[in-house]
């Protein structure tokens, strides 16, 4: 019996050793008990869910079109990782998820999103479906009121969820890192 476990020790030692594990640069979140899924739609009407894209990597970033700063950054620096996957690029899907139901319509989703990269999707629900959805994410957003009831801002959480071609959740990007380190992280996951 000793030497029965000692040989499955050893095996199992192997196994592990000759498993390739991803040494990411962001924060590696595989395993999470939240993240699971969502059920909105794409700027075109179409009822969409984490499934819908698996099978492609997934990079979900929530925010609103009239964002002074992060949202366009964010959506910048994604276009920009895309040219840097060059044929990659096919096998990745960015989302965008309206915080604003209120203000982004779908017409103003599908000028605004594609604008950064014509594969690019923005999606959107009712207030309660983001709401749901945000939860679901642990994202936090809070609109902040403006000069008058249609100028608010909305304060949100501003880094982006990545999920492997399974339909698994990997990643969350911090903002504002620029290209490399999410190249060199979704080439990970592309392999």
């Amino acid at each position: 019996m000793k030497k029965l476990l000692a040989v499955l020790f050893l095996l199992a030692t192997l196994v592990a050793c000759s498993e390739k594990r991803a040494s990411f640069v962001n924060t590696d979140i595989t395993g999470i008990d939240y993240a699971k899924g969502f059920s909105l739609k794409d700027h075109n009407g179409k009822p969409v869910t984490l499934e819908s894209y698996k099978g492609k990597v997934v990079v979900m970033f929530f925010g609103f079109t009239q964002c002074p700063d992060v949202c366009p950054t964010t959506m910048a620096e994604m276009a920009a990782v895309m040219k840097e996957l060059g044929p990659q690029a096919k096998d990745v899907q960015v989302l965008f998820v309206t915080l604003d139901p209120e203000r982004d319509t779908p017409e103003l989703l599908k000028q605004y999103v594609p604008a950064f990269d014509p594969g690019f999707l923005g999606l959107y629900g009712t207030p309660a479906e983001i709401a749901q959805t945000a939860k679901e994410f642990k994202v936090f957003y809070k609109k902040v009121p403006g000069k008058d009831p249609a100028q608010y801002s909305i304060d949100h959480t501003a880094g982006s969820y990545v999920f492997d071609k399974q339909g698994r959740v990997r990643l969350f990007l911090r903002h504002a890192q620029g290209a490399q380190p999410v190249v060199h992280d979704l080439k990970q996951l592309l392999s």
